[in-house]
């Protein structure tokens, strides 16, 4: 590792110094190295638990001289309180590089707290760590302002922002083509003592469930659309870059007039002006309204002192790729 890269390093955990708390249960990104100096890593906290994400080109478990050892050393030494470090190979041909392996510790944190609710983790189930530090303040926004309403999370993945929407007493369905994420939101549910009602959890393809919903004339006050950047199915197709505004339509009918989408597009090369103005074309017929947008938290950016490099694109007037919009829906 190269001294810039290690000072690059050493100033972004500093400047996160402050959202270290006592109990070490917290979950945030202590190294953003796209913004922040090296896009090859990215370097996230979960209790004493850190993931170094590994986006270099790495093939197999042999490849020893790749591993980020000078990166953990660095990360050891400004985070004293870590006992566990995992190591996700994120270009890995290889299912279980990708989900991670230890590099220290016997076993990697189950659980975090954010804003006193609890979530559950299986930090090596998947590629990602299964909980995005970058949707904090979407969980936040959501148990200020869906107390007791009815909630659909579509691709609600560990569920996270179900979770945040039934600790203010929401009735929410959630909903995803994975069984095993959604089981962990139910271990989620338990840890905090939630009810878990089997028919609220509903494993499907979007297109398939949407369709299934709007059969029985379900109406919801808040539907969640956080899909991911691509995917394919027999059902349909989900394109961030090209059918975003289908997805919405597509959850429009589930909507009583006055609620809410909340709609997520995370692909790094739409800007945040071309995602506002295809959300304003869809406002034309006067039935859907932008009433605001979330930001994405400065620990998940970078900050003044550390940012070195531009996204590729301007996501302005959001403040990340991640882009967050909350649509008001009225119906005729």
């Amino acid at each position: 590792m190269t001294e810039p890269v290690k000072l690059s390093v050493q100033r972004a955990i500093a400047a996160r110094h402050h959202l270290v708390t006592s109990s070490f249960n917290t979950a945030f990104r202590v190294f953003n190295g796209f913004t922040e100096g090296d896009k090859q890593f990215v370097i996230e906290v979960f209790g004493r638990t850190v993931v170094i994400n590994d986006y270099r080109d790495i093939l197999t478990d042999d490849d020893v001289g790749k591993r980020p050892d000078a990166l953990m050393a660095i990360v050891l030494d400004e985070l004293p309180f870590v006992r566990t470090v995992v190591w996700k190979q994120r270009k890995s041909s290889d299912a279980n590089l990708r989900n991670g392996v230890l590099l220290l510790g016997d076993k990697p944190d189950t659980r975090i707290v954010e804003n006193g609710i609890q979530y559950a983790l299986d930090i090596t189930m998947n590629r990602d760590a299964g909980f995005y530090v970058d949707t904090r303040l979407l969980r936040q926004w959501t148990a200020r302002n869906l107390c007791s309403k009815r909630v659909l999370n579509t691709f609600a993945y560990t569920g996270s922002i179900g979770i945040a929407a039934m600790t203010v007493g929401a009735k929410v369905v959630q909903t995803d083509l994975n069984r095993r994420f959604l089981n962990l939101a139910k271990q989620s549910c338990s840890i905090n003592r939630l009810p878990i009602v089997k028919r609220d959890y509903i494993f499907g393809d979007f297109f398939l469930v949407v369709k299934q919903l709007q059969r029985q004339r379900e109406l919801f006050d808040c539907v969640f659309l956080d899909p991911p950047f691509f995917s394919q199915t027999q059902r349909g197709r989900v394109d961030l870059e090209q059918n975003m505004t289908r997805l919405i339509n597509k959850v429009r009918p589930l909507v009583a007039s006055g609620g809410h989408i909340v709609a997520v597009n995370n692909a790094l090369y739409v800007s945040g002006e071309e995602y506002m103005a295809s959300l304003h074309k869809m406002c034309l017929d006067g039935c859907v309204s932008v009433e605001g947008t979330i930001d994405i938290p400065q620990d998940c950016i970078g900050y003044s002192d550390t940012i070195r490099n531009e996204l590729p694109v301007s996501p302005a007037p959001f403040n990340h790729a991640t882009k967050i919009a909350i649509l008001n829906i009225r119906h005729r």
